[in-house]
């Protein structure tokens, strides 16, 4: 090699390096401001405010960044109603909603699964298919679609079947009842003769007072007390074969996400797992305290479904996942979900259950 060409890569080099080093810079300390909606009203205990809530995850994301992502958080009504995330993410009007996918099943039936499917998986099993089972990736798979991609941020374990006036003895004794009920849980009541109703949170206290619903589900012993659902009637079934794990949803503009820098999307990735664990830690306690409260102090009176009820609602809900699944999309993540759960239950039942059956008690 000449001397003069060299000179000339070695000249070359240098001007490379140090015209690099700006834009790594740049990147490094671009700043971001976001505003992230909720489904759920300000100052909502797990969702809103609290250990693992969007509040939390702003400020973890905040702290983490050293403040190069800030996250503004509006609750329901504050910005957009309750029940417009969906939209206002996909529009760009926000960069990110934090609230749950099957409240978006009339855009894409698939969303339900990334929440809860009745009669499904757990917390940990809800987890192994998420992180090591190819859910998140079937997750944005099917919201690529509209612009947007998600991640679990929040889970509140096994919920509550719910509230009702009358006690249910019998499948008959569903018949004609109103009853707020959200996601596939709907679709399966509806075949039972339910007339289902979804409510806000913040509407259903005074909707079940009145007598507008004859029966309610929300999500558990804390969130329900808070609400005063226990003053409004006081049959609580604790079955939560609808919601045997329920999953709070980041969701997030596909376009703001794909300018964030590389470890900026790890932070709220990162962020986001800790809030998947962290509230459901927090739910155990808080629902232990509160269970324990409306029993002995409050007179609720709390019991499972019968077995003839649970056995009514396995086989309608066996209908409505068949209707769901006629869709290609809905049926690939129906298969991916149901093939994971399958090997989980085998797993979980020389685990788990061996343990409540033969060591917890």
């Amino acid at each position: 090699m000449s001397l003069i060409r060299r000179q000339f890569l070695t000249r070359a080099a240098v001007a490379g390096t140090v015209l690099g080093a700006p834009v790594i810079a740049n990147a490094q300390s671009a700043r971001f401001n976001w505003r992230m909606t909720s489904a759920y009203g300000k100052g909502s205990p797990f969702y809103m405010d609290g250990p693992g809530s969007a509040t939390d995850l702003a400020k973890r994301i905040r702290e983490m960044s050293d403040g190069r992502l800030n996250i503004q958080v509006f609750g329901a009504g504050e910005l957009i109603p309750a029940f417009e995330g969906f939209d206002a993410v996909r529009a760009g009007t926000v960069e990110m909603n934090h609230a749950n996918a099957y409240f978006w099943t009339g855009k894409t039936a698939a969303a339900q699964y990334f929440t809860a499917v009745p009669f499904g998986m757990n917390f940990q099993g809800m987890n192994g298919w998420f992180y090591d089972g190819g859910g998140i990736d079937l997750w944005n798979e099917v919201y690529a679609p509209f612009g947007m991609v998600a991640m679990p941020c929040g889970n509140t374990g096994v919920q509550m079947t719910g509230w009702f006036k009358k006690e249910i003895k019998t499948v008959a004794d569903l018949k004609g009842l109103k009853m707020r009920i959200p996601g596939l849980a709907g679709k399966v009541y509806a075949n039972l003769g339910v007339d289902v109703k979804v409510l806000p949170g913040g509407e259903i206290f005074p909707a079940l007072e009145r007598g507008v619903i004859d029966a309610a589900e929300f999500v558990g012993p804390f969130q329900d007390r808070r609400l005063g659902l226990h003053k409004a009637a006081k049959n609580y079934y604790t079955t939560g074969w609808h919601e045997p794990s329920t999953v709070s949803e980041l969701l997030i503009n596909k376009a703001a996400w794909d300018k964030l820098p590389a470890d900026l999307k790890a932070i709220v990735t990162n962020a986001s797992a800790a809030c998947n664990v962290i509230s459901e830690g927090w739910c155990q306690k808080a629902n232990s305290d509160a269970m324990e409260d409306l029993i002995k102090n409050q007179g609720v009176i709390a019991r499972p479904l019968p077995d003839d009820v649970i056995k009514a609602l396995k086989v309608e809900t066996d209908k409505v996942l068949a209707e769901a699944i006629k869709d290609p999309l809905t049926k690939k993540v129906h298969d991916s979900y149901f093939a994971f759960k399958a090997k989980y239950d085998r797993w979980s039942e020389i685990s788990e259950e061996a343990y409540h059956l033969k060591v917890r008690g």
